[in-house]
């Protein structure tokens, strides 16, 4: 009987988007080996430009996530490094790896907003969606709320609230108030982990069906 050159993969992850209509996005998939080494495959648009800094920033993940070896094929679509980080993380989560891969905060907080701030429009954005985010500041709304309830698939809720943790590390919405709405509770309270402490403007509880869910929800968002 001849012997098997290699072994079955032990987990797979994937997250993201993938096809001809994505922009602003990427699909990674994670292969998790038992030996072998790493291998990183990139199909990119702008693989002559950024090709390089993608497979660097990929193989620093995996090795923060304790991936030593397998493979991450990334199919890229234009993704900002905000959008590629989050992904790449929620793949290699999905793939029963545990670690933290936020990226570098590159924005200046500059405190809470006025409670007496005009609030004339709100421009809500899936949670989920990077491609609404990059210029989302540029219509000059006077809030962003990014939406982690009802615009995100239920089995896309882990990849969404780190999609949106990156943006508010990352992402200047031009001096919007900065806003976002968790899910039902107890739910929320996992988006609470993530988003509190990039320091939002303002949460936005859905459905509230008692009083003390809101200051349940605040003592969790001191926790964070």
């Amino acid at each position: 009987m001849p012997r098997k050159s290699h072994m079955a993969a032990r987990a797979i992850g994937a997250a993201g988007r993938k096809g001809d209509d994505v922009r602003s996005d990427l699909h990674v998939a994670v292969q998790v080996e038992e030996f072998g080494g790493l291998e990183i495959h990139i199909v990119s648009k702008v693989a002559a430009f950024y090709g390089s800094s993608l497979r660097q920033l990929a193989g620093s993940l995996a090795q923060s996530f304790g991936l030593r070896h397998g493979r991450i094929e990334i199919d890229d679509k234009g993704a900002l490094p905000f959008a590629i980080a989050a992904r790449i993380e929620a793949a290699l989560t999905r793939a029963g790896l545990s670690g933290d891969a936020r990226p570098e905060c590159t924005i200046t907080r500059t405190g809470p907003t006025a409670r007496d701030r005009l609030r004339r429009s709100r421009l809500y954005l899936p949670g989920n969606e990077p491609k609404f985010m990059v210029n989302a500041g540029l219509h000059g709304p006077d809030g962003i709320i990014l939406d982690l309830e009802d615009s995100v698939h239920p089995t896309e809720k882990d990849a969404a609230r780190i999609v949106v943790r990156n943006a508010l590390r990352c992402v200047d919405f031009k001096g919007a108030e900065r806003m976002v709405r968790i899910n039902q509770l107890p739910l929320g309270y996992e988006d609470l982990d993530q988003v509190v402490p990039e320091a939002p403007d303002l949460i936005l509880i859905p459905k509230v069906e008692s009083p003390d869910q809101v200051p349940r929800s605040r003592r969790e968002s001191a926790r964070s």
